[in-house]
């Protein structure tokens, strides 16, 4: 069966944005020729679940061709329709649907790369069968969270943790069930 991956990184005190959605600190851990196992992880998925504030926060800074490569399938949570473009849907219904409907197809597995509340529905669904955490070195203080408050306890097993020259450690979890 597709499993469903979050593949996220954080600060040490939880927070994947700075307020107004600022993603700088993520620049603390840039070094030319490090992807920290990115395109090998994204080797294994066809599609990818993602929030419409990130998406758009995406696109603005970055294109959407970072999603929209032909590659895969992006569906974008949004509370409003908006028309298709390229592989990239616009999808207002329920999550659980969707996940259902996309672990019946054959084919890869399914990235949520966010945001925060799409996490903590698909969490507070008990829908994440695996995590993929990069914590950054650094405290911010305040921000958006990476988990919320409000979702049942769930048991982990832990699969491996690796660290870099950075400072950047990366967690992976599997989720019990």
């Amino acid at each position: 069966m597709r499993k469903v991956y979050i593949y996220i990184a954080c600060s040490l005190d939880g927070f994947i944005a700075k307020p107004g959605d600022n993603l700088s600190f993520l620049s603390l851990v840039e070094k030319e020729g490090e992807d920290y196992g990115y395109a090998q992880f994204t080797a294994g998925i066809d599609s990818i679940i993602i929030g419409r504030k990130t998406f758009d926060y995406v696109a603005r800074e970055i294109g959407t061709q970072h999603y929209d490569n032909g590659e895969w399938d992006i569906y974008v949570i949004s509370h409003k329709e908006r028309a298709s473009k390229g592989r990239i849907r616009f999808y207002s219904g329920d999550i659980a649907s969707l996940i259902a409907t996309l672990r019946s197809k054959n084919g890869k597995d399914i990235y949520c790369d966010g945001g925060a509340e799409i996490i903590h529905e698909l969490l507070k669904k008990d829908l994440i069968d695996e995590l993929i955490i990069s914590v950054i070195p650094v405290l911010l203080g305040e921000g958006i969270r990476l988990f919320k408050e409000g979702r049942p306890e769930q048991h982990l097993s832990f699969l491996s943790a690796k660290t870099f020259d950075t400072g950047l450690v990366q967690l992976h979890y599997k989720r019990n069930r």
